[in-house]
């Protein structure tokens, strides 16, 4: 049975929105906790010549940050706060804890491993991830622009440009266009009527999000188990049903399709091209077991504790210690007893991927999936990179469990199973509540009708050279206004107040770009071509934008732009 270990990374633009907290040190802090600890380990197991064929997804949004030189000299800078805070750290700690003062020599060495390890790929972390691609030891999954929301979208335009601008900038990044997309939030919507709020524009029926996906070159993509109607089934289209294990002798064999094993990879489509592209589902026990805090591995006592952090320098001394152990009872963090348990967590899985291949395999097709934010490792979970490490190296062992890429298992089983999916994402209630509910329905409420603004200008303004610099601008900030990352804070109710900030004001520059090409609207063209160039610098990225515009404004069957 194969074994697909997936990887979502991404992170809204930050660059020149600040540091400190939501700015760039946010994608700092993913770079140095998550980032360069899992190339670390991606390198130690090419040098043990241990095969870690990880499906990995960098969002386009989040490419383009890494190759930023403006993200070089903040992560530089970072480095260095970092180690200052550990030397300003030693001295007080001596003498206010001395059991935690070994940890800032820890931290130290630690710091200026990752950052040798840093200057030691030229400072470029799209380049070393591009060159494991090109060794054939991992696979880079590409993914919409910005992360938008593609089932909310307003436009069949929207949606076709999220998902040109992806496969454009996947392909000027890592050299080669991707077979694998990860849907936004993993959020699907089959084809038909499309009326997701009462205050929504009007619509006919509307395409299938794996006909846009089909359209733009890609083979596969990835769903939550609810949607395939594993664990808990919800059925065709939101008709619900019994548990896979309880099916009365009775049901009716349209129903019956509904109840499907997580461990395949299924056929969705076709489009009007006659392609369909596969789609791989999360696997629920084999996820749980990592990405739980309460009943996985991230949850162990041993385990770096996350939420404990000394101010000012952001260094952590405690570990997890227990369950509902309170913060100020937490107990100095062990990095050997930690590393040892890593160690035998990573045992463990390898095992249970095993015992699943036993008793869950649908037959010869069978693939266990199991894909999470690549920031749960190392970020939110310290150990989570050396667990990546240990699992490969115990997988190496194994054959009854063959670990590879989306590609690769899609190469030897090709998805022959069709089914037909209702929509849903994989966050909270499986629905798309924590995007669009009564605490969000108003960020939408203004981006639908300046998606409609901005596809009713676009077709003149790519005919005139004057006004295709602001259409650009235009379009990347449409797109930044896109990102689900908006709605997801607002719901969490974390740092609302940034996302709301971030939100209008890339509403008002979008609203301000679109004016400028909108005869009569009392914003002159010269208005827009000056805040186009401003913006320009501060958020630079896709710098080849237009082509997929165009694409997407054509409706061309095929978005993957010559």
């Amino acid at each position: 049975m194969d074994f697909v270990l997936t990887l979502h990374s991404h992170l809204p633009w930050v660059l020149n929105h600040g540091r400190w907290p939501h700015g760039s040190d946010w994608l700092c802090e993913a770079a140095v906790d998550t980032y360069l600890p899992l190339l670390e380990s991606f390198q130690a197991l090419e040098r043990e010549s241990v095969a870690a064929p990880v499906t990995i997804g960098v969002t386009p949004v989040l490419a383009n940050q890494l190759a930023s030189p403006v993200f070089v000299e903040e992560l530089e800078a970072f480095f260095e706060q970092r180690l200052e805070a550990c030397d300003a750290a030693d001295v007080e700690l001596r003498k206010t804890d001395p059991e935690a003062a070994p940890l800032v020599d820890f931290w130290r060495q630690r710091y200026l491993r990752l950052r040798h390890l840093f200057r030691l790929v030229d400072e470029d972390l799209i380049a070393a991830l591009r060159a494991l691609e090109q060794k054939g030891r991992i696979e880079i999954i590409g993914s919409a622009a910005t992360h938008g929301f593609l089932p909310l979208l307003a436009r069949d335009e929207s949606i076709r440009l999220q998902l040109a601008v992806g496969v454009a900038e996947h392909r000027r990044l890592f050299g080669r266009l991707p077979k694998g997309c990860w849907l936004p939030e993993c959020a699907y919507r089959p084809r038909g009527a499309w009326a997701p709020w009462p205050t929504a524009p009007r619509s006919g029926v509307r395409r299938g999000i794996e006909e846009h996906l089909a359209d733009a070159g890609f083979d596969f993509f990835f769903i939550d188990a609810h949607l395939a109607a594993a664990g808990r089934p919800l059925g065709v289209y939101g008709d619900p049903l019994v548990g896979p294990r309880e099916v009365p002798d009775s049901i009716e064999p349209d129903r019956l399709q509904a109840l499907r094993s997580p461990d395949r990879a299924y056929r969705v489509g076709p489009n009007r091209s006659g392609r369909a592209v596969a789609a791989f589902v999360r696997n629920p026990r084999a996820s749980m077991q990592v990405w739980s805090r309460h009943h996985g591995y991230p949850g162990d006592g041993q385990y770096l504790e996350f939420h404990k952090i000394r101010w000012p320098g952001g260094l952590k001394l405690w570990k997890v210690t227990g369950e509902n152990v309170d913060l100020g009872r937490k107990g100095v963090y062990d990095p050997r007893a930690a590393r040892d348990q890593a160690r035998g967590h990573g045992a463990h899985f390898a095992w249970l991927l095993g015992q699943l291949s036993v008793t869950e395999s649908p037959g010869p097709e069978g693939v266990i999936v199991a894909p999470f934010d690549t920031e749960l490792f190392g970020h939110w979970w310290f150990e989570g990179p050396d667990f990546v490490g240990d699992v490969y190296r115990e997988l190496s062992a194994q054959r009854s469990v063959r670990a590879t890429t989306g590609s690769g298992h899609l190469g030897a089983h090709p998805a022959r199973a069709a089914i037909r999916l209702p929509e849903g994402t994989w966050g909270a209630n499986g629905d798309f509540s924590m995007w669009l509910g009564p605490d969000t329905a108003w960020t939408w409420e203004r981006m639908w009708p300046l998606e409609q603004a901005f596809w009713d200008v676009a077709g003149d303004a790519l005919s005139r050279d004057s006004a295709r610099p602001v259409l650009a601008q235009a379009a990347r900030s449409l797109l930044l206004t896109q990102s689900s990352d908006w709605q997801f804070i607002i719901s969490t109710g974390a740092v609302v107040d940034y996302a709301v900030r971030r939100f209008t004001q890339h509403c008002i520059e979008t609203e301000r770009l679109v004016a400028a090409l909108t005869p009569g609207s009392g914003t002159s063209l010269e208005e827009g071509q000056a805040l186009a160039a401003q913006l320009e610098r501060r958020d630079h990225l896709f710098p080849d934008i237009l082509p997929a515009v165009s694409a997407a404004l054509s409706g061309s069957r095929s978005l993957v732009l010559a």
